[in-house]
């Protein structure tokens, strides 16, 4: 019986041991990802801004730089207040992707409303610095989109976007 218990023992301390290491390795592979860093070490905001940069370059537009690394313009004013993130917001839109152009939504070319806490946080950023029946074009990096995760099977992982927003009314 206490060889018994002995056996048990060290089982039990082997499987402590065990534990200990898949927490750490989980807790690596966590901060891993939190790091926002691609394979080759390098930054993906690094690399969304560049992407922004040169598509800006080269299509010859003038946006500004929003502290976040958004980068806007706005088209049309608007007038009037801005909404804030407790605003429930009603919006036109179309969304592209950076690099292909390709779009991948626009609701069908029909208005929604949504409380704007419910959006991606280039949006949340983006549509205040629009007034009512304000537009503007924003430049999105991956971090204040969707990510590494990608959306929908239409937006690929790491994905710059382009919304074409028009604010057309906000409570």
């Amino acid at each position: 019986m206490i060889a018994y218990r002995y056996k048990w023992i060290i089982f039990v301390k082997k499987i402590n041991e065990m534990m200990k290491k898949i927490v750490i390795l989980f807790a690596l592979a966590l901060s891993a990802i939190a790091c926002n860093k691609k394979d080759d070490g390098t930054d993906q905001a690094a690399i969304d801004d560049q992407l922004i940069q040169d598509y800006l370059k080269k299509n010859n537009i003038d946006a500004t730089k929003h502290p976040s690394g958004i980068y806007y313009v706005i088209t049309k004013e608007g007038t009037g207040e801005s909404p804030n993130i407790n605003s429930t917001v009603t919006v036109f839109y179309e969304g592209r992707l950076l690099e292909t152009g390709m779009v991948f939504d626009n609701y069908g070319g029909k208005a929604v409303t949504y409380p704007l806490s419910a959006f991606i946080d280039g949006w949340k950023i983006g549509i205040p610095l629009l007034k009512k029946e304000g537009k503007g074009t924003f430049f999105i990096p991956s971090g204040l989109a969707y990510g590494e995760q990608g959306s929908n099977g239409k937006i690929p992982p790491n994905a710059v976007l382009i919304f074409d927003i028009y604010l057309a009314d906000f409570e």
